[in-house]
Parts: structure tokens; sequence; C-alpha cells
């Protein structure tokens, strides 16, 4: 029944019957709240409507009654407010009539946030009760009074609004619907906001959906429509159709702005193309556009995503030309990027210049600049920077500390790395799981497995829940440690948890048995797996090769081999690596060769370990067979590589194919370094061949020349000869009687800072004694002592020898 259709009775009648009034006066009206909390949450002594007798009064309205008595509050919102939720407390039932009722006086008072909390408190009905959101509408739309015209328009947005916010995007479409249906065009600015969210949430194509329903249902889009638009093409790839969005803001008359134009070029830089995403801010801006920081930031930071720092520093120069200071965003989009390619001195730089400009630096360019120390190696100077930063009084946040907490406990520091943790936890900086698991890890580790445990037990009494990550690191610290009980009664305990056992875990028990030398124990937990994954036997491989037998490892790759099953690369790279460190070339070959037939494409590493232990053991057919596949498979060889097959070749006299590789290594445009002009001097000196400069065995690979072009082109090239190097030229020349030379080489290298080592010291002792030079002898030996050269065997060999040679010389 309609509400209209009741005849209206009158307010006063109500008041007389039931004394609503009594107590009535300003004071006693109920104080609304400003927030969403209940609107007449007051105190109970101060309502005048608890007493039972009216509230048995509101019970006996019925629906109809109580809407005319809304309505004729019209004028009085607060008590009609009031007078809605009494009725709701004394146990009155609304329903979508009475709710119609507020709602109008609501909107009608544009008491919009009230109308909030009404609308939510319909949505938790709806989710709870099954509430129809739809019979409220009807509701709205019957008998509606000329000053409620707008209200179903206005609820609708406000609806679509909350619904978004609470990620129900079904019902919030559905509202859309249902007021289209009463013949209401819906809000763009709902239609906007809806679109939008769902391009947050992953639903591009509803959300280009809705868009491309918008003029088909009557609703003009606006300039952010389109720029909506935009960035969900872009998300999805599409940018041609991106792109189209801007002719067809110009067919509407819509000048785009450099929202419109921002978006576009961020959607490239997401697209992996930042160079076109310059180009375009580059046409904006020769089209004398608006541009801004956050344009120029957006190309920087998809340049450092590519790793292409030295165009992202361009696009900051062209940013400083305009005349447009970096922010933060900008800097910290630098620093992070040097920071990941290992260029620290540069993203310190960065940082250094942006403090210096009194820009606040932040957490996150902060925990970028701790990571960078750790990946370049610098664990040590962590906590010394973390420190640092500490002074500097910027706020560090659970990233950086457990950055610091993790290189702590990579370096053994595990108790300095506890005080960290406790430092958070005072700071009310509650640790999470990843904080937890770190220094789980790390007293793991440092095998002190009490305190890994006592930290796991408080972590389950007052942190964050332990996650399947924290489980495995705890198994595989107790593997490691042999504690094979203990480990799995943690997995019946993390099954407990509705956690499954995982290959993770089950390789982690496998692999730290193995690494604590229990090798019997892990091979039965493998055993007893009912189904075993090909994770599952590279996980024994790498357990066989980390307790060193090598051998079960290789038999059980043949067998996996013979029956078609690839490992992962990383177990091969391990195995190979065992066969190259054991010198089994012709295994580490073999299984090079197999992994081949396999298609398995061995990594630069896996060729440059067998090529090496080829090489040492002086097999240089099979290293120039596996050199020569290395290079087919299209793969490039690098310096140490080549360098490893020049000094093969060179320690079986094989020097014209030594220089051979120089010449490809150097067309490749591979430089070599003071190492392979070393390998090249040591093994044309021992030959003593006389022949062209370096420059002519470019042009002509098949003639030989003298060791002495290879120092000439050390010292043209600037390179920074070693001791090594010093000592190899010595030796040569005292080899060829030339003392002076070798002395003179011999302080030159002295001067250089350079520390002559025994071997250096033999070399010249042995040129000394062969030039019968005793006196010189005696000299270099004093010089030693004073150096604290310690002697070993061949230089005592050669000192005696070259005593008894000068006797011999003397008494005859």
């Amino acid at each position: 029944m309609r509400v209209s259709s009741f005849k209206f009775i009158s307010l006063r009648k109500y008041i007389k019957k039931v004394n609503l009034f009594r107590f009535y006066s300003t004071a006693t009206i109920v104080h609304l709240d400003s927030t969403l909390a209940d609107p007449i949450s007051v105190e109970q002594s101060q309502n005048p409507y608890n007493d039972n007798h009216l509230i048995n009064g509101f019970t006996k309205l019925d629906t109809p009654k109580v809407a005319e008595i809304l309505y004729s509050l019209i004028k009085q919102p607060n008590l009609a407010i009031s007078f809605f939720y009494q009725l709701k407390e004394g146990g009155f039932s609304h329903d979508c009539n009475t709710y119609a009722a507020i709602i109008r006086i609501l909107c009608y008072w544009r008491l919009d946030r009230k109308l909030d909390y009404v609308l939510l408190e319909l949505i938790g009905k709806q989710r709870n009760s099954g509430f129809q959101i739809e019979l409220l509408f009807e509701a709205l739309a019957e008998g509606v009074h000329s000053e409620f015209s707008n209200v179903l328009a206005h609820v609708s947005d406000v609806l679509v609004k909350l619904y978004v916010n609470y990620g129900m995007f079904d019902e919030a479409i559905d509202v859309l619907s249902q007021i289209m249906l009463r013949g209401v065009i819906p809000h763009i600015f709902s239609c906007n906001f809806l679109m939008n969210r769902l391009i947050l949430c992953g639903e591009v194509e509803l959300a280009l959906t809705i868009y491309r329903q918008l003029e088909v249902i009557g609703v003009t889009p606006n300039d952010y429509t389109y720029t909506i638009a935009i960035k969900a093409f872009c998300v999805k790839g599409s940018l041609e159709e991106a792109l189209d969005v801007f002719q067809k803001m110009e067919q509407d008359g819509i000048a785009p702005r450099l929202f419109a134009y921002t978006t576009y070029i961020e959607g490239l830089c997401m697209n992996k193309q930042p160079d076109l995403g310059f180009k375009v801010l580059q046409a904006l801006i020769s089209a004398k556009g608006p541009v801004d920081v956050f344009a120029f930031s957006v190309v920087i930071r998809g340049f450092c995503n590519e790793r292409k720092l030295k165009e992202a520093e361009n696009v900051l120069h062209e940013m400083e030309n305009q005349g447009l200071a970096p922010d933060v965003y900008v800097y910290g989009a630098l620093i992070c990027g040097f920071c990941r390619i290992g260029r620290l001195d540069k993203a310190i730089a960065f940082h250094e210049e942006m403090v210096a400009k009194n820009i606040k630096t932040n957490c996150v360019i902060l925990s970028s600049i701790l990571q960078g120390l750790v990946q370049a190696g610098m664990t040590s100077e962590v906590a010394y920077q973390f420190r640092e930063f500490k002074k500097m009084g910027v706020f560090l946040d659970r990233a950086c500390y457990n950055v610091v907490i993790h290189a702590l406990c990579q370096l053994g520091k595990v108790e300095e790395a506890s005080i960290f943790f406790l430092e958070m936890k005072e700071k009310q900086m509650a640790p999470d799981v990843i904080n937890y698991t770190t220094l789980i890890r790390g007293y793991c580790l440092m095998g002190k497995l009490d305190d890994a445990l006592n930290l796991f037990e408080e972590m389950k009494r007052n942190g964050p829940k332990p996650d399947i990550v924290t489980y495995n690191v705890l198994a595989s610290g107790l593997c490691r440690n042999g504690l094979l009980r203990e480990a799995l009664n943690l997995l019946d305990e993390m099954e407990a948890q509705g956690y499954k056992t995982n290959t993770v875990i089950q390789n982690a028990i496998i692999e730290g048995l193995c690494i604590a030398g229990n090798v019997e124990d892990a091979e039965a937990f493998f055993n007893k797996l009912d189904e075993k994954c090909v994770e599952n036997y590279s996980s024994m491989v790498n357990g066989y090769c980390d307790a060193n037998y090598t051998n079960n490892a290789f038999k059980l790759f043949i067998k996996l081999s013979k029956e078609g099953c690839i490992l992962t690369n990383g177990s091969y790279s391990k195995l190979l690596s065992n066969l190259c460190v054991e010198g089994d070339d012709q295994k580490a070959l073999f299984l090079l060769e197999k992994m081949l037939a396999l298609n398995v494409k061995p990594t630069k590493i896996m060729y440059s370990n067998v090529i090496g232990v080829l090489c040492n053991g002086g097999e240089m057919k099979k290293a120039q067979y596996a050199f020569d596949t290395f290079i087919g498979s299209g793969l490039v060889p690098d310096l140490i590589t080549y360098t490893m097959m020049i000094n093969g070749y060179c320690r079986i006299n094989f020097l014209k194919e030594a220089c051979k590789l120089l010449g490809d290594m150097m067309s490749r445009g591979i430089e070599p370094d003071v190492v392979t002009y070393t390998v090249l001097l040591d093994g044309f000196s021992k030959q003593n061949l006389r022949s062209h400069s370096l420059s002519r065995a470019r042009k002509n690979k098949d003639k030989m020349f003298d060791p002495s072009a290879f120092w000439r082109e050390i010292i043209d090239r600037d390179m920074q000869p070693d001791v090594i190097c010093y000592t190899v030229l010595i030796d040569s020349h005292c080899k060829m009687n030339k003392i002076i030379d070798a002395r003179s080489l011999f302080d030159e290298m002295i001067d250089r800072g350079l520390q002559p080592d025994i071997v250096t010291y033999t070399a010249l002792l042995s040129g000394f004694f062969k030039a019968r030079d005793i006196d010189r002898v005696e000299v270099l030996v004093k010089e030693m002592q004073v150096n604290g050269i310690e002697q070993d065997g061949h230089y005592e060999s050669t000192f005696r020898h070259g005593i008894l040679k000068a006797r011999n010389v003397q008494f005859s």
C-alpha cells in the first residue's frame, strides 16, 4: 500500500496519546553524531524516550503510520531521525517504506553523512537478511512529492559509491540498472568512480564494457571519463585503442587535459615503451602544451624500470631545462633504479644531491640503498648506514629493519640482529611475518635452534600467524642441524594449521639433511614420498652434491636421464660444478653433452666450468669442442672463458692457437685485461721466441712475437700490472740474462706500491746466481728478511743450487 494513500493524522494527536514530547526541550533533542556512528548514541539517562510504556506505544504503530509521522517531521530532520531510531531500538521493524521516508528527508536537507549511515545499514541488511534494494527504489519512486524529485538519482550515487568501496561491483552495477529502468539517467561521476575502481581491482574488461555503453544509455562522458578509458586500454595493452580515445575526445569537442596525456604516457611506460612515452612528452613540449613534474617522473620511472638509467638521466636534464625541479619521486625512481643495477655510487650521489636540496628522503628510498649495499656485497656496511639514516630523523619502516636484520644474520651477527628486532617492538612497530622469519632463519644458520624455536613460539603466541615460508625455514634449519624428528613434528603441526606439505618443504628437508651429513635419512625421507616430482629429484641431486656424494648424484642423474626426466638447471649446475671441482673432466663433458641432447640449454657458467677443468687437465681438444659448442649455442664467451682457453693453449705450447683466440676475442669487442696479457707473456717467455709487435700480430695471427710486445700493450692501455705480471717478466729477463732489466722492473714494481712475494724474489735470485752476482744475492736476502718474506721449498732449492754453483765457480 502506498504511503501517499494514507490519510495524514495530526501529529498533535499522537503526542497527546502517548505523551511523546513530555520531556521535549532543546536540551533533550538527541545529539546527532557528525560521523557515521549511530545518530542517537546518547546516554540512556539523558534520553526522554526510554520509558517502557512509550516504547510499547511505538511498537503498536504500523508502517503506514510511522511513514506519515516521518513525513510530517520533514521540517524537523533531527527529530525525525531520533524518532526513526527510537522505534528501531524499541523493537519496531522498519521496512522499505519507512526507510524511504527517512532517506527522502535526509536527501531533502542534504544530510549526506547521515544518509551514508542509513544506506550502509541497508547494505548490511542486504548481506545478512537478504534485504532487497530494488524494493527501496520502488518505494522511493512511488508517490514522489515535488520536493523529493531528485532523491532516486542522489541515492543511487551514494549507493554506487558505498558498494564500490566495499568491492561489491555487481551490486553497484545493479543499482545503475535499477534507476535506468525507472527512467533516471545515472550521473557521470558515479560511472567514473565505478570504472576507475574496477580498473584498480583488475576488472578492466568490465570497466570498458561500461564505458562503451555510456552513450547508449544516455550518459555523456566527460574528460575524466575518457582519461579512465585511456588508462583501461593501456592496462589491457591496447595502446592503439587508447590513442583512438583522443580522437573520440576531439570529435566530442573535449580538449584533453595534461592528466589525459600523462595517463597515456604512463601506459606506454607500463607496456615497456618509455622511449615512445618520452617522444609523446617531447611533442607536448614542442606544442607549448602544459607539462609538470609528474609527467617527467612517469617517463623517468619507466626508463628506470627498464634499466635504461642513462636515458632516465637525459629525461632529468630535459626536465631541468624546462625549469622544473625534480621532487622526491623523481629522485626516488633514479636512486632505486641505480641500486637495482648495482650502481650504488650513482644512487648515493643522487641521494646526497636530493638531501642537499632540502628534499626530505623517505623509507622507500633508504630501503633501496640498504638493499643495494647487500647486493653489492657490502653487507658489513648495512648496519652502519642504517644507524646513519636513523640520525637523520627519517622514519624507517619494517622493510628497512628487515634489510639490516637480514644483513646481520648473513654476517653471523644474529645477536646484533635481535637487538634491532627488539628495537622495532620498542617503537611500537609490530614485527610482521617477514621480520620474524628473517630472524628465525638467522638463528637456524648459526645453529641456535633453541632461539629459533623460542622466537617461533613467540610468533604463534603474540605475533603474526606463521606462514608456509616460516615453516619452510624452520624445518630446513632443523634438518640442517640433524633434527629430523623435530622437523617431521613441525610438518604435522603445519598441516594441523591448514597448510599442506608442499614441494618446497619436502626439498628443504632433503637438502637440509644432506647438508647435515645425514644422507641416509634424506634418502629414506625421499623414498617415502608418495608422489615424486622433478623438483624432488633435483633436490636429491642437490643434496648429494652438498654432502659431496658426487658419484651418487651422477648415478641418479644417469638413471633419470634414461627415463627422460629433466632436472632443474640449478641441479645440473651444482652437479657440473662438483664434477669440475673434483677434476672429473670426462663426466663433466658427458653431462654437458647429455644436457644438450635433452634440449636443456647450459648457462655461460656451466660452459665455463667445463672448459676450465678441461684446460687445467690439458685436454685442449675437448676444451675446444666445448668452446665451439658454447659459441654454437648462441652464447658469447666472456673474458674469463677466453683467458682460460688461452692459458690452456699456452701451457701445452700451442701459442699459435692462443693468438688466434686473442684475435677472436678482440674482434667480438672483448678487451683483454692484465691477466690475459700475463698468461700470454708467460707462455711466450717460456718459449723465448722472437717475433713482431702485437699490432702486426693482429694483422697476421700466424706470426709469433716477442713477449715484450705484450708488456708494451699493457703499458699503452694504461693497465695496472700486478705482482704476478711483473714476476713473469722479471723471470723472463732473468732467463735471458737481462739482469739489469729484471732489477729495473723489480724496482719499478716497488715504486708502484706493489709488494714482491716469494716467487718474485726467487726469480730475481735465480738471475743473480746465474750472473754470479753473489753480492746482490746477499743484499736481496737481507731485503727479504726485513720485509718478512717467508721462504718456500722452491726458494730453498733455488738458493742451495745457486750457492753450490757459485762455490764451484769460485774454487775452479
